[in-house]
């Protein structure tokens, strides 16, 4: 797959979580090529380094940081808006946010269970609340989602995890629900004729600080988590860096042969590592009701109606 970027001079692109990680990857790569990038982050300082960071190694870069929490609807709402007041048409959005399995069970400011709530909700609240801008920008569209998502399932009669929390689970989960919406965002879009191009893609296991920030929430000692991957990375073993991790989601927002409802990840064992490929959508994410359930029950909960706009 050639994942060389085409030139995106003049198209805003808006990556969340883009501080670090895969969204700072991405959003490196996209402002060299060209684009106007707004890096959509939580945390201002971290955000405000980061932009100084691909400044340096892109000089004349285009890029800037807004305040986002994924975990606030209030915060999703004003953002959006800061977005729309500004008139700009977005023609790159990668929904990449995230957090993974806390050890205990934490609630977003809305009362969502913090990984569906900041993983999926979040991100559909804001897709939807920028709707326009998209339609404007015949946006590509790239909803991060995790190979977690093969195995995960959408607890129909527990969404929130009330009843049970399972840290791993409700991640699966909230990844399956981001798959679940990228491929049904395509569908609609072509339905109504959006014009927006929508795709999915894993990184594989890519070492980041989601290993670390989220397995020790609620945890007396540190998750052994992050020592694990850093000892996999090392040895060269079912674990890569950033600069492969992004390679499936660039792919994704930028070429034009990935022209929707396509689901794109690593080629090698397990899906762990390896070049970016068009994978098979998993047997979780093939139902097209569940889909359809899942936009119905998304846009009750964060009262964004796609079909309002």
């Amino acid at each position: 797959m050639d994942v060389s970027v085409p030139d995106v001079t003049g198209r805003l692109a808006v990556v969340t979580g883009a501080s670090d990680g895969i969204g700072f990857g991405l959003a490196g790569k996209l402002a060299r090529a060209g684009a106007e990038v707004i890096l959509a982050v939580r945390n201002p300082e971290k955000g405000a380094a980061s932009v100084e960071r691909i400044r340096a190694s892109v000089p004349g870069a285009a890029v800037s940081a807004q305040r986002v929490d994924l975990a606030s609807l209030a915060s999703v709402a004003a953002f959006a808006e800061t977005l729309k007041r500004s008139g700009r048409p977005v023609g790159i959005l990668v929904n990449n946010a995230g957090v993974m399995a806390p050890a205990t069970r934490h609630t977003t400011e809305d009362g969502f269970e913090l990984q569906l709530g900041t993983n999926h909700l979040g991100h559909f609240a804001l897709t939807g609340q920028i709707l326009p801008l998209l339609r404007a920008g015949r946006a590509r569209v790239t909803t991060i989602t995790s190979s977690a998502a093969r195995s995960g399932k959408i607890n129909w009669a527990d969404l929130p995890s009330e009843r049970k929390y399972a840290p791993v689970g409700a991640y699966g989960q909230s990844k399956l629900a981001n798959l679940l919406f990228a491929l049904e965002l395509d569908r609609r879009s072509k339905a109504a004729g959006w014009g927006i191009t929508s795709n999915a893609a894993h990184p594989g296991t890519t070492l980041t600080n989601l290993y670390a920030s989220g397995p020790n929430m609620g945890r007396r000692r540190p998750s052994p988590y992050e020592a694990i991957m850093t000892r996999l990375a090392r040895m060269g073993v079912l674990v890569h860096g950033v600069d492969a991790g992004v390679l499936p989601a660039l792919y994704a927002a930028t070429s034009p042969d990935a022209q929707g409802g396509g689901f794109f990840g690593p080629d090698g064992f397990g899906q762990f590592t390896g070049r970016p490929t068009e994978l098979t959508v998993y047997r979780s994410a093939r139902s097209g009701a569940a889909a359809v359930r899942l936009w119905d029950i998304s846009e009750r909960l964060t009262g964004v109606t796609y079909d309002a706009l």
